[in-house]
């Protein structure tokens, strides 16, 4: 009987399978070594790169309007330049402004502790009408503050070596943060004139990577930042906007400065509270129990509102996350990132909603092709 004998696979075929494997292997490997040294040699410069992405993102219509609002910019230089110059305005402007206020309060303060250590401190007005403390802070007060003797040994203790330490590691950080702030502009201005060239390099990466759902799952953390901007950032100072109106009817001074303040926490969760709780004290303190409690009163329902009804609409309908993954997106990152946290969580987090859905929900659910 004849036996047909199997066909055996060429050597050289074989040979070239397994190098085009290797070359696989070592181009994965190489890939790998490379974004980590990467990673490694620009660490210092990774929450530039962030924050200039989620400026990028952000302000991304508006540099297209403006884009089109100056059609002779045929080199586009202009468009970008204008709106990172704009950008860099707006936040150098109450950086400048916070500086000079607090170098006016340091000479009242040097000039204050040196009549306290002539002639004492008496007890101001308010503090004895201060709720459970009062009595006690008033007694302190007489003990320590308003005898003359007792106020030079009390700040004598002042170890000012360590004060003029901690004043220069605060400055050494201050101008840490300004050379961020410095390459982050500058990486927004390349954001913004390549923005649709490096778009269109990321999607074809995430096709390569993940197929056809790259596009989508990147397309929802381009909304979850968008929604964590409109929700955070803009409601946030509306909340201080509105607590500015409460604060000027309730006499507060500074309440513009006050309101600016309370814009600024707002933008953290639970953070307008301690603004306005510290404004309705004040006015407490100084007599006006009346209009601290309405002011106080009036912060509590503002916070309710804008933290259970105008910001999960928004950043959930808009990012297509429940509730819950968005509260702990934002708490979350920003516990891990910092104040970065607060727009790269909601970020990561629609990107594991979205991976959820897709290994979880049937083909051609509304929700994987949202």
């Amino acid at each position: 009987m004849d036996r047909t004998p199997d066909p055996l696979q060429p050597s050289g075929s074989v040979e070239a399978e397994r190098l085009a494997l290797s070359q696989r292997i070592a181009r994965v490997v190489l890939a790998i070594a490379l974004v980590g040294v990467g990673a490694w040699i620009l660490h210092r410069f990774l929450a530039a790169l962030a924050w200039a992405g989620v400026l990028a993102i952000a302000l991304w219509p508006f540099y297209r309007r403006l884009a089109r609002e100056l059609p002779g910019d045929k080199e586009g230089i202009l468009a970008p330049l204008f709106a990172t110059l704009l950008v860099g305005l707006i936040f150098t402007v109450p950086f400048v402004y916070v500086v000079v206020e607090g170098a006016r309060e340091i000479r009242v303060v040097v000039h204050f502790l040196a009549e306290a250590q002539r002639s004492g401190m008496p007890v101001p007005d308010w503090i004895p009408q201060l709720p459970v403390v009062g009595y006690s802070l008033d007694e302190w007060w007489h003990d320590n503050l308003s005898d003359p003797d007792a106020a030079r040994e009390l700040m004598g203790r002042l170890n000012l070596r360590s004060v003029a330490q901690s004043a220069r590691l605060y400055g050494a950080e201050v101008v840490h943060r300004l050379i961020i702030f410095g390459f982050t502009l500058l990486t927004l201005f390349f954001l913004f004139r390549d923005g649709s060239l490096f778009s269109g390099q990321l999607v074809r990466l995430s096709d390569r990577l993940l197929g056809p759902d790259g596009e989508r799952i990147g397309r929802h953390m381009v909304q979850a930042v968008l929604a964590t901007v409109n929700g955070l950032v803009l409601v946030g100072l509306a909340e201080g906007a509105v607590m500015g109106v409460a604060y000027i009817v309730a006499g507060l001074p500074h309440a513009v400065s006050t309101a600016a303040l309370t814009g600024v926490l707002a933008v953290i969760p639970f953070g307008a509270p301690v603004a306005f709780g510290a404004a309705a004290l004040y006015l407490a303190a100084t007599g006006s129990t009346i209009a601290g409690a309405a002011v106080f009163c009036f912060g509590l329902v503002v916070v309710f509102v804008a933290d259970h009804a105008v910001r999960p609409v928004i950043i959930g309908g808009a990012a297509r996350l429940p509730f819950l993954w968005v509260l702990l997106g934002i708490l979350g990152g920003l516990e891990t990132f910092g104040i970065i946290g607060l727009f790269l969580g909601p970020a990561i987090m629609a990107a594991l909603i979205s991976l959820w859905r897709d290994w979880t929900e049937p083909p051609g659910s509304p929700l994987n092709e949202a």
